[in-house]
């Protein structure tokens, strides 16, 4: 790390006020805060001295979102596979989910990196430290087989319209990723629902077996079903859906994964386990309301299995919980998650033509974020009004 540190020290002054390549300083910024803290402090105002700063916190994210990945790399090999007939190796399954999964992320982060920069150069600042994140969510919570093109113009929609038109990172009110997926979702949505795209090569019929169904629990479900099954009919337990041996965006699957990075977030501080346990909380109670009125088999899907499902667990830990969207308030944080959970298995279950109501109820509750916050400050100045003249009368 010193030769590093040396060798970037040697070549700044070409990139700082009056070097050659000046007008790539906030590139060159970009680059050298990723690998090394930066040890610029805060020199007026009312601050706060920490180890840790964004690009930290971001990196703490990525770490976290690491199972997820792993495991949708595998799951997108082990799936293709079973729809063709075959039973491959462990390494067969990476190697395959690796093939489709990486092209995804050279796309995102290209595009994204691409419109990064142009925005840090023409406003003469840092590059935001958002797309780093961003970036990493952005494949997990799509199709493994989504054309690249499409993926492109959903990242590309997602960074200008959802962020930097509000100023960039920090300034965004809806969850940038979330943006992306709703692009698609409302503008391809034959790639972002039905029963093929969630397989890889289904929508293309690569020696597909006969018979083979790549419809997800969620789309069952919808169906009136009440007994899951994978792609050649068999059973699948509530086992399978927890570990996540079932069709669905490449990072949304395995609850198992998902709960490592939620441990991840919590320890550090990073992710509010506020939001994360009142969505949880939201989500049950719409659950058990669903359970005792049950006029149709959808409605009597047992509560504890819609938090296995979908987006549902990938959304509470992940997009929930974003800084920047989210309430700031501390009783708003868990208004706001309770909300986010109960709205999502709601429109999860009474419109089924939005299978995935979890992307619905986090975007919806990002615009009611800042009301949340303004009623509970509004709240807390009034008591202490009250308090304040009752003890002067």
């Amino acid at each position: 790390m010193n030769f590093l540190r040396k060798t970037l020290d040697k070549v700044k002054p070409n990139f700082e006020k009056g070097g050659k390549f000046y007008f790539l300083h906030s590139t060159f910024d970009a680059m050298e805060t990723f690998l090394f803290v930066p040890n610029k402090v805060t020199r007026t105002g009312a601050h706060i001295r920490d180890f840790m700063d964004m690009k930290r916190n971001m990196i703490v994210v990525f770490i976290a979102l690491l199972p997820a990945l792993f495991f949708g790399i595998w799951n997108t090999g082990y799936h293709h596979f079973l729809s063709i007939g075959e039973d491959p190796t462990f390494w067969g399954n990476v190697l395959y989910g690796l093939k489709k999964i990486i092209p995804l992320y050279i796309v995102v982060y290209a595009v994204g990196g691409a419109i990064e920069v142009a925005f840090a150069q023409i406003r003469k600042h840092e590059v935001n430290e958002g797309l780093f994140v961003t970036g990493m969510l952005i494949p997990l919570i799509v199709p493994a087989d989504i054309p690249l093109w499409m993926l492109a113009i959903a990242t590309a929609f997602a960074i200008l319209i959802g962020k930097e038109i509000f100023g960039g990172t920090g300034m965004n009110i809806l969850n940038p990723a979330l943006t992306a997926r709703a692009f698609l979702f409302f503008a391809y949505p034959a790639w972002m629902s039905g029963d093929k795209v969630w397989i890889s090569g289904m929508m293309s019929g690569e020696n597909i077996i006969d018979g083979f169904s790549g419809a997800t629990l969620l789309s069952q479900a919808a169906a009136g079903s009440t007994n899951f099954v994978n792609g050649l009919g068999e059973s699948l337990s509530v086992s399978d859906m927890f570990w996540g041996f079932i069709p669905g965006s490449v990072g949304e699957t395995s609850v198992a994964a998902i709960l490592i990075g939620a441990f991840i977030l919590i320890i550090t501080g990073v992710g509010s386990w506020k939001i994360m346990l009142s969505t949880l909380i939201g989500g049950i109670t719409m659950g058990l309301l669903l359970n005792i009125l049950a006029v149709n088999p959808y409605m009597a899907l047992p509560w504890y299995e819609h938090l296995l499902l979908g987006g549902f667990a990938f959304g509470l830990v992940f997009m929930a919980t974003d800084p920047v969207t989210a309430a700031q308030t501390e009783r708003g944080k868990y208004i706001y998650g309770f909300l986010i959970g109960f709205l999502a298995i709601l429109i999860r279950v009474l419109n089924p033509a939005y299978p995935e109501g979890m992307m619905l109820a986090i975007l919806l509750m990002n615009v009611f974020a800042p009301l949340i916050d303004y009623m509970v400050i509004q709240s807390n100045i009034k008591k202490r009004i009250k308090r304040l003249q009752k003890i002067n009368s």
